[in-house]
């Protein structure tokens, strides 16, 4: 009995143990003098992983581009963060959520959160409308997945 229960403990703690959460800022500028953009642009995750969005200069938020837009996997509720507070979200869905910063999308503030290494979205994804800088550089990361 005690076999069975060191292991059911040791499988619990393990497994919060390799959970892969990411953290994302959102900056003025990037020490690449970069203006308007999310420290990371794109991130991988696994189902269950958070991802944190730190307010580390203010006048930004989180959006994700909505799902009647393509830019979330079916199912995948609202998201969208208050300005200049620091946000979070777990993700229960796999595949590809495009976001950006509501007031600088498109100076490029955008990004790409993959979870579960889940590509079945992409084609959605392609087809979004981005706007100014955000076009090439959605078309840049979206190559790059």
């Amino acid at each position: 009995m005690r076999v069975f229960i060191f292991v059911v403990f040791g499988l619990f703690f393990n497994h919060i143990a390799i959970a892969a959460n990411e953290t994302i800022e959102m900056l003025n500028k990037n020490s690449d003098g970069e203006k308007m953009v999310y420290s990371k642009k794109i991130v991988h995750v696994d189902v269950g992983d958070t991802v944190y969005w730190k307010a580390t200069d203010k006048g930004h938020n989180v959006q994700f581009i909505p799902f009647k837009k393509g830019g979330v996997p079916s199912g995948v509720k609202k998201f969208k963060s208050k300005m200049n507070k620091d946000t979070e979200y777990t993700f229960s869905i796999p595949g590809i959520y495009a976001y950006w910063c509501t007031p600088h999308k498109s100076m490029g503030m955008i990004g790409f959160v993959i979870v579960g290494n889940d590509k079945s979205n992409l084609e959605s994804i392609k087809k979004i409308k981005f706007n100014g800088k955000s076009k090439k550089i959605a078309k840049q990361l979206i190559d790059s997945l």
